[in-house]
């Protein structure tokens, strides 16, 4: 390793030392990245320092210009809406009045509710606390296990990042150029076996332990009458964004609009009818919120490019890519050590930062190992292209940072269900999310196992 990518190395240790320090994450990636190149030049005379700082003006602007980021801000803003409009508490209380009925449903509806709620969020740590918010006093008011009730809400805040449509899925299909649509049909199927799972493990715990939940839900049915109307607008905008971005209906940035003004006039309808909903009040929160939000975000990613430049010019990437090749490991250990090492980072990283500090690393070796950017089905390493191998490997790190937000000893999505359910001990909570990270485990190696599971979807429908 020459002297360049040791000043690599150096900066990316640096880089994790700010972060554990709890730096924010944009800002550690902008001093890294300039004090990385400062001491490059120092070292190379054809890195010029200032020309290097000058493109800044420029860089910026590029980001917050770019179309296919444009989408970001408004899956945000989608997302505060929902909740302001309390489409969040709707979602909860009509999938109860269909799971009520058996035991340990109204975790099960938890489960259901977070993955209607991520598909129109698209961040795992605002469903965590929204759904935390509506659904754990309902749970502790009916007596579920403490243990259950958390560990519950913790993994089902983990679907946000992945049930489509979903900002880490936009921002890692701009990072590897791979298309934003396909990223959102991949993550599917995938995303309906999270909540298969999931639902499944509740209803095996329960049984094994009935204590751990009542019998049934307490819904007359006139409670359950209206709670099933809720429902059916909440399902038919979530399902139609859904649906249409699965069937080339419209592209990600006409969507999050389409989304936007059905809830509004959702929102704002409700009140027609003497409900309570969307307020000219709550509107401003939600655009206040959105705007800090987005804000932090694009910090974020100006921050990852000055960070990727300073990278690219120690050769660090490119030589990630040569060792793994001339490692002489087998391409799927190889692959398996980059998943452990996401589980590992997002035990104090959160999942947009990993995406964007990490993936840039491990893209450039997964192209090597499968035998260069033309590699083809009938000649690549893992058996397709590398457009597949694009969405088939997003995937695949979409679903590990899902793992690292519910891992000992500092899950982030823990950590927020915690901070809601201040009278339960953390290590209930860590003891809670035990099984859902097991059957995530068992999800990550089917979908290594099985490609076809994240291409079949993107493979039907182009």
């Amino acid at each position: 390793m020459g002297e360049m990518e040791l000043i690599g190395v150096a900066g990316l240790a640096v880089l994790f030392i700010l972060l554990i320090l709890r730096m924010p994450v944009g800002l550690a990636m902008l001093v890294v990245g300039i004090g990385g190149t400062f001491v490059l030049s120092q070292f190379a005379s054809y890195i010029r320092f200032g020309p290097y700082m000058k493109q800044f003006k420029s860089l910026l602007w590029g980001n917050m210009a770019n179309y296919d980021l444009s989408v970001v801000p408004l899956f945000v803003f989608m997302g505060f809406l929902a909740s302001q409009a309390n489409l969040s508490r709707d979602l909860f209380r009509g999938m109860s009045a269909l799971m009520g009925r058996f035991r340990g449903g109204v975790a099960m509806s938890a489960i259901g509710a977070c993955a209607g709620f991520g598909a129109v969020c698209g961040s795992s740590l605002a469903t965590a606390s929204t759904m935390g918010r509506v659904a754990l006093p309902e749970l502790e008011k009916m007596n579920y296990s403490p243990r259950l009730a958390t560990g519950a809400l913790a993994a089902g805040g983990t679907l946000g990042i992945l049930i489509p449509p979903s900002v880490a899925l936009v921002i890692y299909a701009v990072i590897v150029e791979a298309s934003i649509i396909e990223m959102f049909r991949a993550a599917i199927i995938p995303g309906m076996i999270a909540v298969l799972f999931f639902i499944t493990v509740i209803a095996i715990l329960v049984r094994v332990n009935p204590s751990l939940a009542p019998t049934t839900q307490t819904m007359d049915k006139a409670e359950r009458r209206d709670a099933l109307i809720k429902l059916i607008p909440v399902v038919v905008i979530f399902g139609s964004i859904i649906l249409g971005l699965g069937i080339g209906l419209f592209t990600p940035t006409p969507a999050a609009g389409v989304g936007v003004f059905a809830i509004m006039v959702y929102g704002f309808g409700q009140r027609w009818f003497g409900r309570e909903g969307l307020t000219l009040p709550g509107m401003k929160t939600a655009l206040l919120e959105t705007a800090k939000t987005s804000g932090m975000i694009y910090f974020i990613l100006f921050g990852a490019e000055v960070l990727k430049g300073f990278f690219t010019r120690a050769n660090l990437p490119s030589t990630m890519a040569e060792w793994a090749g001339n490692s002489g490991l087998d391409p799927m250990i190889v692959l398996a050590i980059m998943l452990i090492l996401f589980v590992i980072l997002g035990c104090f990283m959160d999942s947009l930062a990993m995406i964007l500090v990490v993936v840039p690393f491990f893209w450039p070796v997964m192209v090597d190992l499968n035998g260069g950017d033309y590699a083809t089905a009938a000649s690549s390493t893992f058996g397709m292209d590398t457009e597949d191998l694009k969405i088939w490997f997003g995937i695949l790190a979409l679903v590990v940072v899902e793992l690292g937000l519910i891992t000992p000893p500092v899950g982030l999505n823990v950590f927020i269900i915690n901070a809601l359910a201040k009278d339960i001990p953390m290590s209930e909570t860590f003891k809670g999310v035990a099984p859902f990270f097991a059957v995530e485990v068992v999800r990550v190696a089917i979908i290594m196992a099985f490609p076809a599971l994240v291409l079949f979807l993107p493979t039907m429908l182009s």
